[in-house]
C-alpha cells in the first residue's frame, strides 16, 4: 500500500502537522514516516499564463484586445520553479497512493492546491484537511474527519472562476485604458480590477466631497446654572426642529431673516445650531440672569453588551485606530500568532461567531487565560448565546480567538494583537455594562436647555479592560428635583464651523469595503455582498497596498489620499465604463460564485458571461471619446500668455482663447500634474522639486518643473541643488527622496555618503537640521570569547549592545548587561511641544508640534488618549 502525500500552503504548517502526527524524518524537501509524506507550497506557486501569442509581442496593442484564451495554462510564479518541481515529482511518484490537501481552509487555499495538482497532471485520489486551529489536538482531530474530494468540487470550481474572471477583466481593462490614456509608459499604467477600482472610487468620492466642501459658521447657546446641590450646564435647542423644514422658514419662525442662502438645506443642520448670530445674541439677552426651572429630570438605566468576537477586518480596523498598524501589518502579526506561536485560531476569517458545539472548547481555553477568564467560568457565564455561538454565521472559519496556548517571547506588536484578541474573547462572556443616563431640561424664560449625563454603575465586561475603560470620566451631574428653581449664572454663545468629511484611514476604508453592499439598490446583490463586501478579509490589506503601489493613493500619517492619477482615472471610468467603478459588479460576482459553491450554477455559464463583460469593457475603452465622456472644468485663473481664463481638460490645462496656444500636458514623464501643482506653477513659474517622474529608460527621477520664457514646461535639475555644500567633501548637497520623505544628500555619492535632514523656513529656504550629537560610549574591559579581541559598546536602532571589534571577521554580539547600561550617557531631553492653532479632527483638542525621529510632526495634545498624528506640509 502506498503512502499519503500531504501538501500544505506553507512550510511552517508542514512542520506543525509533522509534530502533531509524529514519527517523521525531515529531508530538505519533505517530511516522511511510514505512512505519510508531507511537503509544502509557499503561497501561490502557479499563476495564469499570458498566451504564447501575446508573449511574443513586446508592446501592448489595442487591436490585440480582448485577450480571451479558450483555456488557461499555468506557469510557475517568479522564483517558484524549484518548489513546483518538488511537488510535481512527489505527485507523480509511484510510492504515493493518495493526496491530502492541507492548504488553508478556504477558497484561496483550495485554488493553490488545485493548480499544483493540475500542473503536475496528477489523477490520484484527493481528500481535504479542514483546520480551524493549529494546535496538535486540532490537527489530529482534523485527520480523523477528512473531507471527500466530491464535497470540495463546488468550492474548487468557484475558486477557479473567481481567479480566471479577475484575470480576464483585470488584464484587458488595464491594457485597454492604459493604451487609450497614456501609452502604457512607466508609472502611468492604468491598473484596474474588480475590487481595487470600486474601492478607489469610494476614496475618490470622499476626496471630491472634501474639495467641494465649504465651511459655514454656526452658533450654539449654553446656559450655566446654579442649583442647591451644585452647578451644571445645558445647551439650548430648538424644540420644533424638523429636517424637512427649510432653514429660511425655521429662522423666520425663530424671529430673524436668513442671510446665508447656502444653509437652507445644509446637511449639518441640527436642533441646537443657529446660523444667524442675531438669534444667538437674542437668546443671551433674553435668558442671562433670569431664574430657571428644572422642567424634566429623567434617569434611565441602560446597558451596553460586550462587542462581538473579532473577524479579520474588525481586528485590522481596531489595530489601525489603536496602534496605527496598517491592515497588512495586522494580518502579518495575526498570521504569525496563528502559525508560529499557535496562540490564535485561523485569522483570515469573515465570521464573528463560534460553532454551537464549541462551548466545551471555550471553557478549556478560558481556564488557561487567567483570573478574569476564571471569573467567567465560576459565574457560569459561558452558556449558549446566539451572539457568540451560531452555526448560521460561521462560514469557512469561525471568529479569531485564543487557542489556549499561552505564547512566550512575543515582540511588542505581536503582544498587542494577542492582548486585543484575548481580552475581546474573555469580555464576550461577561454581562453587559450598566449605566444610568440622565436627561435634564431646564427652562428659562420659555427657552429649553438640555443637559445629559451618563454614569457607569456596574462595569460588567468593561472590567476585562481595567482602568482603560472603567476610569473614563462620566458626566456626574449634581442631583436636582423636578420643578426645582435654579439661578442662571451666565449664558454664552459659542461659535463653530462645519467640518468636511474626514479622509479615509485604513480603519475606515476597511469598514467601507466591508459594508460596500449597502451602496447597491438590488436587494439580492446587496444580500450577496452582505457577508463579504468588496474583497475578502484576507485580500483587503493587499488591495490597499496595490492601490498605493500603483500610485493611486499616498499615506499621510493615518490618512489615505488619492493622487491626481486616481482622480483622473475614476472621473473617466464613471462615464466610460461605470460597471468598473460600482460595487455592483462585485456583488453580482459574489452572488453567482456562491451559487456555484452551492451547485445552483455551472462554472461554464459564469465564465461565458465574464467573457461577454470583458468584450464590452474593451469595446467601451476603444470607442469612448474624451470630449463626450469628460467635461471641461469651470474657467479659472488667467493665462500667463494672453490673460484669458484657463480650463482644466482631461489631458491638459489649456487657455480658453482659441487664438492662444498655451497648454500644459497633465501627464509629464509618466507623472500626472495635480491642479494644486499647476496653480503653483502658474503663480511661481516653477513647482517642486517633485518626485515620481520616469525617464524613457524607465528610471525614476526628481526634478523641479519650470515654465520657461516661451511658456513651455521644462525640467530644472539645478534647482534640485540645495545651495549648500557638503561639509565633508565640499561638493553640492542635493535633495533626494527616500521612503521617509525628502533629505539632503551629497552629490558625491557613493564616494561620500553624507546625508542630512532639513526643513524649509517661511520663505521656503532650505535649513539643514543638525545631526544629534551622541556622547562617546564608555570603553569596556571585556574580551570576545570566540576570537579573544576586545568587545565594544555599539549602538543600533534598537539600542546599545556589545559587539566584537574583530567585525566583520568575527560577528559575535550579545545584549548589554544591566551594570553597563547604567554607565551609558543619558539622552538629552526631548524638546518641548510647541502649541499650534490647529485642532485634532478626532477629539477636538489642540494639535502641538513635536520633534520625531524623522523630523517635526503634528500630534494631538491629548496623547496618549488620542494618538492622532499629522504630517507637516512643506512649503
Amino acid at each position: 500500500m502506498g503512502k499519503t502525500l500531504i501538501i500544505t500552503e506553507k512550510p511552517s504548517v508542514a512542520q506543525d502537522i509533522a509534530k502533531a502526527l509524529g514519527g517523521f524524518k525531515k529531508t530538505k524537501e519533505y517530511y516522511e514516516n511510514d505512512r505519510y509524506v508531507i511537503s509544502w507550497a509557499v503561497g501561490h506557486l502557479l499563476e495564469l499564463a499570458v498566451p504564447e501569442a501575446m508573449k511574443a509581442q513586446d508592446k501592448w496593442a489595442l487591436d490585440k484586445l480582448p485577450i480571451m484564451p479558450p483555456t488557461f495554462d499555468l506557469q510557475p510564479a517568479e522564483k517558484a520553479t524549484g518548489r513546483v518541481n518538488v511537488l510535481k515529482k512527489l505527485l507523480k511518484s509511484k510510492e504515493i497512493a493518495e493526496v491530502v490537501n492541507a492548504c488553508d481552509a478556504g477558497r484561496e487555499g483550495e485554488l493553490i492546491f488545485r493548480y499544483i495538482y493540475q500542473y503536475a497532471g496528477s489523477d490520484k485520489p484527493i481528500r481535504r484537511l479542514w483546520l480551524q486551529s493549529m494546535t496538535p489536538d486540532a490537527i489530529r482531530e482534523g485527520f480523523e474527519r477528512l473531507r471527500s474530494d466530491q464535497e470540495m468540487q463546488p468550492l474548487a470550481a468557484a475558486a477557479r472562476c473567481r481567479n480566471e474572471a479577475d484575470w480576464l477583466v483585470g488584464i484587458n481593462a488595464t491594457r485597454a485604458f492604459t493604451l487609450r490614456l497614456s501609452g502604457g509608459r512607466g508609472s502611468t499604467v492604468t491598473s484596474l480590477g474588480r475590487v481595487q477600482t470600486p474601492t478607489l472610487a469610494i476614496i475618490v468620492e470622499r476626496e471630491q466631497k472634501i474639495k467641494e466642501f465649504k465651511e459655514r459658521v454656526f452658533f450654539e447657546v449654553f446656559g450655566h446654572f446654579q442649583a442647591g446641590a451644585g452647578n451644571y450646564a445645558g445647551r439650548w435647542f430648538d424644540e420644533k426642529f424638523r429636517k424637512d423644514e427649510t432653514e429660511t422658514d425655521r429662522t423666520a419662525r425663530l424671529g430673524a431673516k436668513l442671510t446665508n442662502a447656502a444653509v437652507i438645506w445644509d446637511e449639518h443642520r441640527a436642533a441646537p445650531r443657529l446660523w444667524e448670530k442675531s438669534l444667538a445674541d437674542a437668546l443671551v439677552a433674553k435668558c442671562a440672569g433670569r431664574p430657571g426651572v428644572v422642567e424634566l429630570e429623567e434617569k434611565k438605566p441602560t446597558t451596553q453588551v460586550a462587542p462581538q468576537l473579532y473577524d479579520l477586518t474588525t481586528l485590522q480596523r481596531e489595530a489601525n485606530t489603536r496602534y496605527g498598524f496598517s491592515a497588512k501589518r495586522t494580518l502579518q502579526l495575526a498570521q504569525a500568532l496563528y502559525e508560529k506561536h499557535k496562540a490564535l485560531t485561523y485569522p483570515r476569517t469573515d465570521s464573528r461567531c463560534l460553532p454551537e458545539d464549541y462551548i466545551g472548547t471555550v471553557k478549556k481555553t478560558l481556564a488557561k487565560l487567567g483570573p478574569l477568564a476564571e471569573k467567567a467560568l465560576q459565574n457560569g457565564w459561558v452558556r449558549p448565546n446566539k451572539r457568540i455561538f451560531n452555526n448560521a454565521k460561521v462560514s469557512d472559519h469561525f471568529a479569531i480567538i485564543p487557542t489556549g496556548n499561552i505564547p512566550g517571547g512575543l515582540d511588542n506588536d505581536e503582544q498587542a494583537i494577542f492582548d486585543m484578541v484575548a481580552k475581546r474573547f474573555i469580555a464576550a462572556f461577561y454581562p453587559p455594562a450598566e449605566y444610568e443616563v440622565t436627561t435634564r431640561i431646564t427652562r428659562v424664560e420659555g427657552e429649553p436647555f438640555k443637559t445629559e449625563g451618563k454614569i457607569l454603575k456596574v462595569p460588567g465586561w468593561l472590567e476585562v479592560y481595567g482602568k482603560e475603560a472603567t476610569d473614563k470620566p462620566g458626566e456626574n451631574l449634581p442631583p436636582v428635583q423636578q420643578g426645582e428653581r435654579v439661578h442662571t449664572d451666565r449664558v454664552e454663545v459659542k461659535e463653530d464651523k462645519t467640518k468636511p468629511p474626514a479622509r479615509y484611514t485604513e480603519a475606515t476604508i476597511l469598514s467601507a469595503m466591508e459594508g460596500a453592499g449597502k451602496l447597491l439598490e438590488d436587494e439580492e446583490l446587496r444580500e450577496a455582498m452582505k457577508e463579504r463586501g468588496l474583497g475578502t478579509p484576507a485580500t483587503r490589506a493587499g488591495i490597499i497596498e496595490t492601490l498605493i503601489a500603483a500610485h493611486y493613493l499616498v499615506r499621510h500619517g493615518k490618512e489615505l489620499q488619492p493622487t491626481a492619477k486616481a482622480l483622473q482615472t475614476i472621473g473617466l471610468l464613471k462615464n466610460a465604463v461605470p460597471e468598473l467603478v460600482s460595487p455592483e459588479m462585485t456583488g453580482e460576482w459574489e452572488h453567482r460564485l456562491r451559487e456555484i459553491e452551492s451547485r445552483r450554477l455551472r462554472a461554464d455559464q459564469f465564465m461565458d458571461d465574464i467573457r461577454q463583460l470583458t468584450a464590452h469593457i474593451v469595446k467601451e475603452a476603444k470607442d469612448f471619446k474624451l470630449d463626450e465622456h469628460v467635461a471641461d472644468s469651470e474657467p479659472f485663473g488667467k493665462c500667463p500668455k494672453c490673460g484669458q481664463p484657463l480650463v482644466e481638460r482631461f489631458k491638459s490645462f489649456s487657455c480658453t482663447n482659441k487664438a492662444c496656444d498655451f497648454s500644459v500636458w497633465k501627464t509629464i514623464a509618466g507623472r500626472i500634474l495635480s491642479r494644486e501643482e499647476f496653480d503653483t506653477l502658474l503663480r511661481d513659474r516653477q513647482v517642486g522639486p517633485l518626485s515620481g517622474f520616469r525617464s524613457k529608460a524607465g528610471k525614476r527621477f526628481n526634478a523641479t518643473l519650470k515654465l520657461n520664457a516661451e511658456f513651455k514646461t521644462e525640467f530644472d535639475f539645478a534647482v534640485n541643488e540645495s545651495g549648500l555644500h557638503c561639509e565633508k567633501c565640499g561638493k553640492p548637497m542635493i535633495i533626494r527622496s527616500g521612503r521617509r520623505g525628502e533629505f539632503l544628500a551629497c552629490s558625491g555619492y557613493p564616494d561620500c555618503k553624507n546625508a542630512l535632514s532639513f526643513k524649509r523656513d517661511e520663505a521656503g529656504k532650505i535649513v539643514p537640521l543638525p545631526k544629534a550629537e551622541r556622547a562617546p560610549l564608555p570603553a569596556v574591559d571585556l574580551q570576545c570569547e570566540k576570537c579573544g579581541k576586545p568587545m565594544a559598546i555599539k549602538m543600533s536602532r534598537r539600542g546599545p549592545f556589545l559587539a566584537c571589534t574583530g567585525y566583520p571577521k568575527c560577528k559575535n554580539a550579545k545584549p548589554l548587561p544591566a551594570d553597563l547600561q547604567s554607565q551609558l550617557p543619558q539622552a538629552p531631553p526631548k524638546p518641548a511641544a510647541e502649541p499650534t492653532d490647529e485642532k485634532c479632527e478626532n477629539c477636538g483638542a489642540p494639535m502641538v508640534k513635536r520633534q520625531g525621529r524623522y523630523g517635526p510632526f503634528l500630534g494631538c495634545s491629548n496623547y496618549p488618549k488620542c494618538k492622532t498624528i499629522k504630517k507637516i506640509a512643506t512649503a
